[in-house]
């Protein structure tokens, strides 16, 4: 066999390894009622901040700590400890998608959080409107 085809072998194997690996480590989104079922299992939520509720963040203490509560699109609500500073414009999220993993306290734990906050376009055609 030539040392091509040997080449050719091993890079296919390493990029096939890769794709299964990925899979693997990749989280999928549920509800809150889901990811409190099974903690220790990473998921992306999807809800909106519960406004009604404080949010802390103290950087005087813990600058990588913000604990609120979210409501997932089915209204169930949770406490969250995102590992992370208060992101700007937090409260004007118009919805949240955390990921992270649940504790068996029934509290979410989330590493990371993408927002969706309002559109300056949306608030630019409400002005003219």
């Amino acid at each position: 066999m030539k040392r091509s085809h040997i080449i050719a072998i091993v890079i296919i194997a390493v990029a096939i390894g890769a794709l299964v690996g990925s899979l693997y480590d990749s989280s999928t989104y549920a509800d809150l009622d889901k990811a409190l079922a099974d903690p220790g299992q990473e998921y992306h939520v999807v809800g909106v901040l519960d406004r009604s509720q404080e949010i802390i963040y103290e950087p005087s203490l813990n600058a990588s700590l913000t604990t609120f509560t979210m409501k997932d699109l089915n209204g169930k609500s949770c406490r969250v400890h995102l590992a992370k500073a208060k992101p700007q414009d937090f409260e004007r999220s118009e919805r949240l998608v955390l990921i992270g993993e649940a504790t068996p306290e029934g509290d979410f734990h989330a590493r990371d959080m993408l927002m969706k906050c309002p559109s300056k376009y949306n608030e630019e055609h409400t002005i003219e409107g």
